[in-house]
């Protein structure tokens, strides 16, 4: 995923920071079907949390670096809690809202790119996982999250088994991808702000046996702390 791809939501995320409450953005898949955003949903307080993102923050040890930060929520209650975390975020306008709500370390960068610092714990939160796009994207992921971790160290990220629906147009697209001779869960999308759409871009939901085959495939033990009754699910993957 590039910065460019998403300029727009970095924006959109600002605007509502300063004040437009009825920020929207909108999210359109390649088969036609869209939806709306509201931006409020990313500046939630810990109180607010789902119980996935209260478990994962619990998990955190040592150093932590957040990835896909975004409005550094997590990062923020993990300094409450004591701890130091590195929020980084391919969005200049999130790491922006990032440095104003008081994270001490935020950086707006490439985690495909970032070399700094050696860390505990990885973290990647609201499907942050996603933005490794295809499973040789998350396969290709996992290979550089070994550089940026301790012997012992943890990657710990949610995701979403998009077959746990009985959404009739969700289900087509699943389908579709498949005969395109793509995962069910590449999803393919562009935002849309004010008017003015953005490059494509491609989010992966990869489910927990995809997941896991390809986690120890790479040198990883996975574990599944957590699965929800609509396919939502927390990973721990940890190195020997």
């Amino acid at each position: 995923m590039s910065g460019q791809s998403m300029d727009l939501y970095g924006q959109a995320l600002l605007d509502y920071y300063n004040g437009e409450q009825n920020a929207m953005i909108i999210m359109r898949r390649d088969d036609g079907f869209s939806a709306e955003l509201p931006l409020r949903v990313f500046f939630a307080r810990p109180a607010e949390f789902s119980h996935i993102e209260q478990l994962a923050l619990e998990m955190c040890r040592g150093d932590v670096l957040d990835i896909g930060a975004g409005t550094g929520r997590h990062s923020l209650a993990l300094q409450q809690r004591g701890l130091n975390p590195y929020a980084i975020d391919i969005s200049a306008g999130a790491i922006e809202i990032i440095r104003r709500n008081g994270v001490s370390r935020a950086e707006c960068a490439d985690i495909f790119k970032f070399n700094k610092g050696i860390y505990d714990t990885l973290m990647m939160m609201l499907h942050g996982i996603g933005m490794t796009e295809t499973l040789d994207g998350f396969t290709k992921f996992l290979h550089h999250a070994r550089t940026l971790l301790r012997p012992g160290g943890q990657l710990i990220f949610d995701s979403l088994d998009v077959r746990c629906t009985a959404d009739a147009g969700n289900l087509a697209y699943q389908k579709s991808n498949i005969r395109k001779k793509r995962y069910f869960g590449e999803i393919h999308l562009e935002f849309e702000y004010k008017g003015i759409k953005g490059k494509p871009w491609i989010w992966l939901h990869i489910d927990q046996e995809t997941m896991t085959e390809r986690a120890h495939n790479a040198g990883w033990k996975a574990e599944i702390v957590h699965t929800e009754a609509g396919g939502d699910y927390l990973a721990r993957l940890t190195l020997p």
